[in-house]
């Protein structure tokens, strides 16, 4: 049997051993085969330690293995290193100039299988899948993983209250969309279990979290709400014109804005209460 147990453990990078990710995890009494393990991905404050506790009361609820991942500023700097996954580099804020980085080794979404590995070699549990939730820049890692990763471990993606989207389309210059990259929109993912989670006030209205603003990411929207509902219905079209089959869902959280707690127990009642997305 398990024991109760809250802590955090440090993981070299297996496909860059000069960086490390911090794993902070809970682990409920109750944890048994037959649970479920979520691992979760922080917003641009990398506060993994804050994004595990908010699981907590849910893990407890649903007999949850939370892994909540910090991707340090040190080893992973600014967002081109984490909202990004590190697909540029020789990024120039100034002259907003940067390079596309081609070895796709390098870009984290590898990172999610060989951390459920290592931490099930750790831990010493027997499942085989976990479920991915990231909010705000955590959000946008993981739309880009149904986009551009191929984690095969995975049972279920939730992209909760992104800021911006890449879109799946091969006119609209990476990063906001694929013009630049070797990957098509023929070959995006649109069969990947991908849900985009919107909290209904992450509007005009919200003032927490930082949001850009450009003219080339306005197009999208000027706040998160349409910004997500935007990336969904213009996802949802390529699909449809390239006959391909879409499996990506749009959920809005009534009566949440920009606020992780809220909708970390909204992804955990949607992915847990009736087992409805297994």
């Amino acid at each position: 049997a398990f024991q109760e147990a809250t802590g955090k453990f440090s993981l070299q990078n297996a496909n860059n051993t000069s960086k490390s990710i911090i794993v902070h995890y809970y682990l409920p009494d109750q944890f048994s085969d037959s649970s479920s393990v979520v691992m979760v991905l922080p917003g641009a404050g990398r506060n993994g330690d804050d994004y595990r506790d908010a699981w907590i009361e849910s893990a407890k609820k649903y007999s949850l293995l939370v892994l909540s991942l910090e991707y340090p500023e040190y080893d992973y700097p600014g967002f081109w290193s984490y909202n990004l996954g590190g697909m540029i580099k020789n990024v120039n804020v100034e002259t907003k100039s940067f390079s596309v980085n081609k070895d796709s080794s390098q870009w984290i979404f590898h990172d999610f299988d060989q951390v459920f590995e290592a931490t099930k070699n750790k831990l010493g549990f027997s499942q085989n899948r976990y479920d991915l939730f990231g909010h705000s820049a955590g959000g946008q890692v993981l739309h880009r993983l149904a986009l551009f990763g191929s984690s095969i471990k995975t049972r279920n993606i939730i992209a909760a209250n992104s800021g911006w989207y890449t879109l799946p389309a091969d006119t609209v210059p990476f990063p906001y969309g694929l013009k630049g990259l070797s990957s098509k929109q023929k070959e995006v993912g649109f069969d990947k279990p991908l849900t985009i989670l919107l909290g209904e006030f992450d509007n005009a209205d919200e003032q927490r979290g930082h949001l850009r603003r450009s003219p080339e990411v306005d197009i999208q929207g000027t706040h998160r709400l349409a910004r997500g509902k935007y990336f969904y219905s213009t996802s949802k079209s390529i699909a449809r014109k390239l006959s391909k089959k879409f499996n990506w869902k749009l959920l809005i959280a009534p009566n949440i804005g920009h606020d992780y707690k809220s909708i970390s127990l909204e992804a955990a009642d949607y992915l847990y209460s009736n087992n409805n997305l297994k």
